[in-house]
């Protein structure tokens, strides 16, 4: 038996020695890289080498950051055209918000829901008084807060609707995203999130977004199974797509008309990122769902909410759906203090009028150079550029993007012939004027020296098909 229990022992002990297992716990890490252990670069050496490659970042480290203004490791300064997708809208390290998080950090930060705490009750009483409705679910990331409403609007599909068993139908738009959580991949027409990631879930049916005759269709066909309806007010992946006037009041009829849930991703598009508090403001709709996230958390903490009347929320029983992090004190407290600084800063206003002046600029730039942009869209600062992929190509969104940085604007682009530029609602009419200028000065000097330079090369497809419709979307 001894010797039976030695050579086990000799044996895995030769497997983990030997199968290029590395450890080193306490160790210094080993570099061969001649930049500097905090350079730009070798940061960005270590993230590709040790990190998955779930994303393509512009070459850009964030060391320092306040307001709408970035600093790299050697004191480059940046002005912020993303906001971390809508999560800054505050600015970057708001003095009252980092005040809130050092406060409640030196109390209290975690209680889990098992036991109550001093700060999430009275924040659930702030959010759901100032946004209109008896209850809100918290939970951390915004595809957390997505899967939550799918959750309950199946709930109830199945207790109040009598929907049979398992035929609950969730209704989303073409073009949607809302996370990448496999039940939201499932009603993707991304297929870069749904391929290799089968089987997705079932229960999804598309509609175009903004047309409400193809909505009410489907109603019609399907409505006695159909729980609810997912839509951004304003698609923010798919490029800052506005709906045609008097959509949204269209689909609040509808879904009252056919006893179906609105529900409604306000995560990157509201808390006055549109110029609005809500982007279902424009039309005066009050969804049957909201759902935020992003700037709830002030750019600080992960912080998402449902919120619902009682006869929807209280579908869901304890046990039924939850989250260890979710309605923290932590996330509590600085979520209060990020909404007071949406409230007493007026970011509602200054998001319209800001819009507005940045929007007249881009136009003046499509003026100048017609050739190269399509379109310029938008409301408040939630806006995008949309550029002739005819004329651009082979040089990509991503390209203009990369010359931005040199000029010291960093935004993001999506789906290669699209920039979105979203900075923060605390940027100055100074420094929006200072990234007009840069993105005309991309224009007229680099843009010719990259289409040289990338002249023979094969142009990034702006054509995607669908792998669910078969369409041509982006096109």
């Amino acid at each position: 038996m001894a010797a039976t229990t030695r050579r086990l022992l000799y044996s895995v002990s030769k497997r983990f020695s030997t199968a290029g297992v590395r450890r080193s716990y306490g160790g210094l890490p080993q570099s061969n890289s001649k930049s500097p252990p905090s350079s730009s670069q070798r940061l960005m050496e270590l993230e590709s080498e040790f990190s998955a490659h779930n994303y393509h970042p512009v070459p850009v480290v964030f060391s320092r950051a306040n307001g709408s203004t970035i600093w790299d490791p050697e004191g480059k300064r940046y002005i912020d055209f993303l906001a971390a997708y809508s999560a800054v809208n505050q600015g970057h390290c708001h003095p009252k918000i980092m005040k809130a998080l050092q406060e409640q950090v030196e109390k209290l930060t975690l209680s889990s829901r098992a036991f109550y705490n001093d700060k999430f009750p009275v924040f659930a009483e702030r959010l759901t008084n100032m946004f209109g409705y008896d209850m809100v679910l918290p939970m951390n990331t915004g595809a957390e807060g997505v899967e939550t409403a799918l959750k309950l609007a199946r709930k109830w599909g199945h207790e109040k609707k009598n929907i049979p068993k398992d035929e609950a139908i969730i209704v989303s738009c073409c073009g949607c995203f809302h996370g990448r959580t496999l039940a939201i991949v499932s009603m993707s027409c991304d297929n870069d999130a749904t391929r290799g990631f089968g089987p997705l879930l079932p229960g999804n049916l598309k509609v175009d977004f903004g047309d409400a005759d193809s909505l009410e269709k489907i109603f019609k066909e399907k409505g006695d199974r159909i729980a609810g309806f997912l839509f951004e007010p304003i698609q923010g992946e798919a490029g800052v797509i506005i709906p045609p006037d008097g959509y949204l009041k269209a689909v609040r009829e509808l879904c009252t008309k056919y006893n179906v849930l609105m529900i409604a991703d306000e995560v990157q598009s509201g808390l006055a990122r549109s110029g609005k508090m809500l982007a279902c403001d424009w039309e005066e709709i009050r969804p049957d769902m909201v759902i935020l996230g992003k700037a709830l958390g002030g750019g600080v903490i992960p912080v998402s909410a449902v919120l619902a009347d009682k006869d929807v929320m209280l579908h869901i029983k304890p046990g039924q759906h939850g989250s260890t992090f979710g309605g923290n004190p932590l996330a509590s407290a600085v979520a209060m203090a990020s909404l007071d600084v949406i409230v007493e800063e007026k970011l509602v206003e200054r998001s319209a009028s800001l819009g507005e002046e940045l929007r007249i600029q881009l136009n003046e730039i499509k003026k100048q150079f017609p050739k190269y942009i399509k379109e310029v869209r938008g409301r408040g600062l939630f806006n995008a550029i949309e550029f002739n992929s005819e004329s651009l190509s082979p040089v990509s969104a991503y390209d203009i993007c990369l010359s931005l940085k040199e000029r010291g604007v960093l935004a993001k682009p999506t789906h290669n012939t699209i920039v979105r530029l979203t900075p923060p609602l605390s940027i100055s009419s100074d420094e929006l004027r200072e990234g007009s200028e840069a993105l005309h000065d991309v224009l007229e000097l680099d843009l010719p020296n990259l289409l040289k330079i990338n002249s023979g090369k094969t142009p990034v497809s702006h054509i995607t098909e669908c792998d669910r419709c078969g369409r041509n979307l982006y096109a």
